[in-house]
């Protein structure tokens, strides 16, 4: 049922469009048809006019003949009204044939070309025969005289009539020349017939000629020169290539050196010889499909029935090129317009390359205006610059006006939009950044739970190096959204704060923690030893008092070095002074037994107490 249906409606369109064209035709048949009916009336009017003024004329030159001389104001008179009607009527006769002119470039006939080329034209109606009607009655006349076996120019013959002129062949009247057809050509009816007889007895000689078998025996010729040459030049072809490729096999140590950028070998020698071999391959198949292009319009211009083809064949080749050439043409204005505005947006980002060169150098001082902003800012500056110049050239660029154009820029668009969401989001959060400073490169920072070096900033991401040597790329969206600290930033001015905690018992006198846990600190590298160290006393805990050692760096980027130092000394001096360490928190139940302190690091004079330790570990 779907397949009939389908079928239906198949043969329905088909109908439909068929009536359309049909519908078309014969609308544009009857435009034609009422041009040239409109034109040869007014070719009569003109054609009336001019026998009226000639007829005037006339009467007046006799009138002018019969008067004597000693009329002579009469005379003058009527030489008078002769100048004014000669004057008016050429007047007339130009406004006359200037319209006329208008209208037969408008309407050019319908063309009878019963065998290709056109012969001659049919300009009116005969009759109740449109013109179209006359122009198809005409070939179909002709094409079946052409096939008359008998034939002969003589039988082509012209016969004059009361008010029309025939051109007739044997009893069949071919065509008929009537006085509008003659005021189409501007001639008389019968030189006209004359001369349309003598074009149909030419045609139709060449169209028997060019089927006779002498005529096909000499093309046949034609064709097979023609197909030999085409060989030879193939075959030559082939042969320069196949010796180029052997030439260059055996000078390719003279002329292949291999290319080079700097130290990087960009193409060695193989590499360079497979180049030139496709690009030989490439010009060899190129060259050939070139000269049988070039061959087939002789080779099918020689049978009269194919010349269409060879005609069609250069159409195509020319039209092309032609319309090519137009647009190139055509688009040099707004090439050369296109061209200036590249040039002066590439001064213009030169103008903001030096000026940022110059800021980020200290060259060029800002009040308010930081070193690191230069590059970022100039690097914004450059893409508005660009995104204007895009936007200017825009309506230049060739088919910028067509749908197809603006409708495919839109969705590339759309596109751009939804898949580039985060990477804009991105690159505002990098601007942000940039003028925030809460870095720097070189600074120590950390961010979430990544501690590192910052190494590169730009707008899209920031890249840390960790002290494990681990390269971390965070997406400047994140770091925006999150917190920073900075390790570095005041650290040559204010010093960077390292702090420890140790939990110590309340049997030891705080007073001598604090002594001890300073003496750490002075004794350790990397801390300021002009900036004091200082304890804070942090918690007071069941068992154990928290204390913390605070003392000043400059060298933020040895903080993990500075740590394991200061941990290091801290435990020397706290286990030479015979205090115990309670981290990880102890629980120390004391029943006479010794504390956790190494035995080496106690001094001899050392008495423990009496109690005894028992470890409790809590992490």
């Amino acid at each position: 049922m779907r397949s009939l249906l389908s079928i239906l409606l198949t043969i329905l369109t088909f109908h439909v469009q068929s009536h359309a064209q049909d519908s078309s035709k014969v609308s544009q048949d009857s435009t034609t048809n009422a041009q040239l009916i409109a034109t040869t009336r007014l070719l009569r009017e003109s054609d009336s006019l001019i026998k009226a003024d000639a007829a005037a004329k006339a009467a007046l030159e006799e009138q002018i003949l019969q008067l004597s001389n000693s009329n002579n104001q009469r005379k003058k008179e009527l030489e008078q009204k002769l100048a004014d009607i000669i004057q008016t009527d050429s007047l007339k006769k130009a406004r006359q044939l200037e319209r006329i002119n208008q209208m037969k470039a408008i309407s050019q006939g319908i063309p009878i070309a019963p065998f290709g080329d056109t012969l001659f034209r049919v300009y009116y109606k005969l009759g109740p025969f449109k013109p179209i009607e006359r122009a198809a009655s005409i070939t179909k006349k002709l094409q079946l005289i052409e096939k008359d076996p008998f034939f002969s120019p003589d039988s082509i013959r012209v016969t004059p009539n009361e008010n029309t002129v025939d051109i007739v062949y044997n009893d069949l009247i071919v065509q008929t020349i009537t006085d509008d057809d003659a005021l189409w050509l501007n001639q008389d009816k019968a030189q006209v017939a004359n001369d349309y007889a003598a074009i149909i007895r030419k045609a139709i000689q060449q169209q028997k000629a060019q089927h006779s078998m002498q005529y096909i025996l000499v093309r046949l010729g034609w064709l097979a020169l023609i197909l030999a040459v085409l060989s030879i030049i193939i075959f030559g072809i082939n042969r320069l290539f196949k010796s180029l490729r052997k030439r260059l096999i055996r000078e390719k140590d003279r002329y292949l050196k291999g290319v080079k950028v700097k130290n990087y070998a960009l193409l060695n020698q193989q590499k360079q010889l497979g180049i030139i071999y496709s690009t030989l391959g490439v010009a060899r198949i190129v060259l050939i499909l070139l000269v049988l292009y070039l061959t087939l319009p002789l080779v099918f211009g020689i049978f009269p029935w194919t010349k269409g083809i060879a005609d069609k064949l250069i159409e195509w080749t020319l039209s092309p090129v032609k319309a090519i050439l137009t647009g190139i043409f055509s688009y040099l204005p707004k090439l050369l317009t296109i061209i200036v505005i590249y040039v002066v947006t590439r001064l213009l980002v030169r103008l903001v390359n030096y000026l940022a060169s110059e800021i980020a150098s200290g060259n060029l001082k800002i009040n308010g205006f930081y070193t690191d902003w230069a590059l970022p800012t100039a690097s914004g500056i450059k893409f508005l610059l660009y995104a204007f110049m895009f936007v200017v050239i825009f309506p230049y660029l060739p088919g910028s006006d067509s749908k197809i154009f603006q409708g495919v820029s839109v969705f590339l668009g759309i596109l751009f939009s939804l898949g580039s969401s985060s990477a804009i989001s991105n690159v505002v959060a990098g601007f942000v950044i940039t003028y925030m400073r809460p870095f720097k490169i070189g600074d120590r920072i950390r961010l979430g739970e990544i501690t590192g070096d910052v190494i590169e900033k730009n707008l899209l991401v920031t890249r840390l190096r960790t002290v494990k040597n681990e390269e971390i790329t965070v997406p400047n969206a994140s770091i925006l959204n999150g917190h920073t600290v900075n390790f570095t930033s005041s650290s040559k001015d204010l010093g960077l704060i390292l702090h420890t905690t140790v939990t110590i018992g309340y049997d030891v006198p705080w007073r001598q923690v604090h002594e001890l846990l300073i003496r750490a600190a002075l004794a350790t590298d990397g801390l300021q030893k002009d900036r004091k160290p200082f304890v804070l006393q942090k918690a007071l805990n069941d068992f154990s008092v928290a204390y913390e050692i605070n003392a000043y760096t400059e060298s933020s980027h040895q903080m993990g070095e500075i740590y394991s130092r200061l941990n290091q000394h801290i435990q020397d001096i706290f286990n030479e002074a015979g205090v115990e360490i309670m981290s990880p928190q102890y629980h120390a139940h004391r029943d006479g037994n010794g504390t956790t302190t190494p035995r080496s690091y106690m001094p001899d004079n050392y008495e423990p107490p009496a109690f005894k330790i028992k470890v409790d570990h809590k992490p």
